[in-house]
């Protein structure tokens, strides 16, 4: 009866083994299996959620709203800070990758354990945290006409903010500012629709390049080094009546096409990972209720897959007053096509009104699995299923030394040279650096956070130079000129001390104060006080150059004859030393005006091609000069002799072949 014994236990070892098989079979969960396409990952976990959990994907609240019971418990797909919305004053990368790992682990403890997305407006680098490389805002890098150098500013940018534990930009604002009335100028590259095309290279930079064998126009981000890239504000958000802010634009759909929406063909075959949509109207239809273009355009025609973000409040305000029929904004705004709204306060309510219109039918199931499938898709080829939590290990990137070289290189690439001598001949610049005694006045010239502008450390920028760590004009020249030429700084000297002192030549830096958004739409376009005077009373008495720290484009014509030479210098960002690497000749003039310099506000709108067309300076106007120094290694640019050495070394081999000949 031995055998007996022998078969039962071979049954029931199969059995232990057949149920161990099952179990694993039971344990795998595709969605959670990297080896698997991302598109069965997304259809694996979307066929898992209950429509709780797929609205809260659709979520995105402010840090301030938030705690890592609210992430769990309403399962929120995405969080933001918005502008000066911070862990702490001065919070260092490691500050906020501790604040952002604390809140995805509520997201982790979920039923699903789906990771949440943390976003942030890093518009001219990572400009809300304290110690981040702040580059030119997008106006200057416009006049550099350099997309070579977007890119690279896309991929140093992309360092900074995953070394603050982000994965998601609200970044590059690709809006063809036609009105330099509008706030938002600055935050446009050109009013040349091709122009901007050529700076969505910036892209690339922040999401890397398309993978071989991944064919264009689908949404990807290649390793942890990058961040998802965010298109914004679709669409015509740069072309409103008088350039007010949120208002209405007026084109028919050609005109759309041709100025306002090329370069977000280019963005999607470049594959940005999402689009915001803009609070302007289109010919009075609000954007963000725009199912034609949301719907049919974005995603139909152009065939966008990564997913549509509302902006802030955004649809709030699709009703008049803001707010005033939440139901219906919602119903509205999702109908559209808006995929993630930003909230940024009221989830609850945004929650509970969500689910109503989907239970009763007013909202599709299908459109809500749209929605979350792109969201899905996003996180997925970001890696955060595979790493959610943020490490400390590229901290160092945070305002690096080879990062701020590369904005000061900005810097001196976007400067537009607009006048240089009060005759062909007698130039003023390049300035020399050996001098007896020269004056630096200007509100500007010692102010670092007026040559970063809006968007910086606050949502509404700052004054002074506390906001962060930078390098100003004054503290520029000072590092630049020779060690026995005497700079003296005075704000606004009045005119008897400049008769009772001798100077060289004057620098003088004035312009806009700080602004974003709604408050700083102008209708006079004029600079700041006292920047009229200094002008007038330094520039009356002595050589001056005077360098105009703007936005946009100000009234100059009053001033001009009166200076010996004009730089307009946008909003530099951290890095004034590129200013007296151009200013003092170690490098050369090369910008060109991203958009038309007017005479009066009287002549706008005013776009180059226009029958009225009558600049004060043209666009694409740009004086240059040549350097005249040769600069050393420590200079940022590599000028070893190789052409000497070579000559030497002809010469010698001609000595010896002739000796040889011999």
């Amino acid at each position: 009866m031995k055998w007996v014994g022998r078969v039962w236990m071979a049954v029931l070892w199969s059995v232990v083994i057949l149920c161990g098989a099952l179990g694993k079979e039971e344990d795998y969960v595709k969605y959670k299996d990297p080896k698997q396409p991302v598109g069965a990952r997304v259809e694996d976990l979307l066929g898992r959620m209950t429509l709780e959990e797929k609205i809260g994907q659709m979520v995105q609240i402010e840090r301030l709203s938030a705690t890592p019971d609210i992430m769990k418990d309403y399962k929120i797909g995405s969080l933001l800070s918005g502008g000066g919305s911070v862990p702490l004053p001065q919070a260092t990368a490691a500050d906020w990758v501790n604040m952002i790992n604390n809140f995805q682990k509520g997201s982790l403890s979920s039923r699903l354990g789906i990771p949440m997305i943390y976003g942030i407006d890093a518009v001219h680098g990572h400009n809300n945290v304290y110690n981040a490389t702040i580059f030119p805002h997008n106006v200057g890098l416009g006049a550099t006409r350099d997309p070579d150098l977007l890119r690279r500013i896309g991929d140093a940018t992309a360092l900074e903010i995953r070394a603050t534990g982000i994965p998601y930009t609200f970044a590059p604002c690709i809006a063809v500012c036609r009105d330099p009335r509008w706030g938002r100028c600055y935050e446009s590259y050109s009013e040349d629709p091709k122009v901007v095309q050529e700076m969505t290279e910036i892209i690339p930079g922040l999401q890397g390049e398309i993978p071989n064998g991944l064919r264009k126009g689908v949404p990807h981000v290649i390793g942890k080094n990058k961040v998802a890239a965010c298109a914004k504000h679709f669409v015509g958000d740069g072309g409103t009546t008088k350039g007010i802010n949120e208002n209405n634009t007026v084109i028919d759909m050609h005109g759309l096409l041709s100025i306002h929406m090329p370069a977000y063909s280019d963005s999607i075959i470049k594959g940005v990972s999402t689009v915001m949509v803009s609070y302007s109207s289109w010919n009075d239809k609000k954007m963000h209720a725009n199912h034609e273009l949301i719907t049919g355009f974005l995603k139909g025609t152009l065939k966008f897959k990564g997913f549509v973000i509302s902006d802030w409040q955004g649809i709030d305000r699709i009703t008049s007053p803001s707010h005033s029929n939440y139901t219906y904004s919602v119903l509205a705004g999702v109908q559209a096509g808006i995929d993630m709204i930003m909230l940024p306060f009221n989830h609850t309510e945004f929650i509970d009104d969500l689910t109503y219109l989907v239970k009763n039918k007013f909202i599709a199931m299908d459109r809500i699995d749209d929605a979350v499938s792109r969201i899905l898709l996003i996180k997925f080829n970001l890696g955060l299923f595979e790493s959610p939590l943020a490490d400390l290990s590229l901290v160092n990137e945070l305002g690096s030394q080879a990062h701020r070289d590369l904005a000061r290189e900005a810097v001196r690439k976007s400067l537009v040279l607009l006048k240089n001598g009060k005759s062909a001949n007698e130039s003023l610049l390049p300035l020399p650096k050996k001098a007896s005694k020269i004056l630096v006045a200007g509100s500007h010239a010692d102010n670092l956070g007026y040559q970063c502008g809006g968007w910086t450390i606050g949502w509404q920028g700052f004054s002074g130079n506390n906001g962060t760590r930078g390098t100003t004009i004054l503290g520029a020249i000072n590092a630049t000129v020779d060690k026995d030429t005497e700079v003296v700084y005075l704000e606004n000297p009045d005119s008897e001390y400049l008769k009772s002192n001798h100077f060289d030549y004057a620098i003088v830096a004035v312009g806009e104060h700080p602004y974003t958004e709604t408050a700083g739409d102008s209708d006079t376009l004029t600079m700041a006080d006292p920047g009229p005077d200094t002008i007038k009373n330094v520039c009356g008495a002595v050589k001056c150059v005077v360098i105009i720290i703007s936005g946009r484009p100000i009234v100059m014509e009053p001033y001009l004859s009166g200076i010996d030479a004009l730089v307009a210098a946008w909003l530099p960002g951290s890095e004034g030393q590129g200013v007296a690497d151009v200013l003092f000749g170690d490098y050369g003039f090369t910008g060109q005006l991203p958009r038309t310099w007017f005479r009066t506000v009287d002549q706008l709108p005013m776009s180059v091609g226009d029958s009225h067309y009558d600049p004060l300076f043209p666009f694409g106007f740009g004086l240059t000069t040549k350097s005249v120094v040769t600069r050393s290694v420590s200079a940022g640019v590599d000028r070893r002799p190789y052409g000497a050495v070579a000559v030497i070394f002809l010469l010698v081999g001609l000595y010896f072949q002739g000796k040889f000949l011999a």
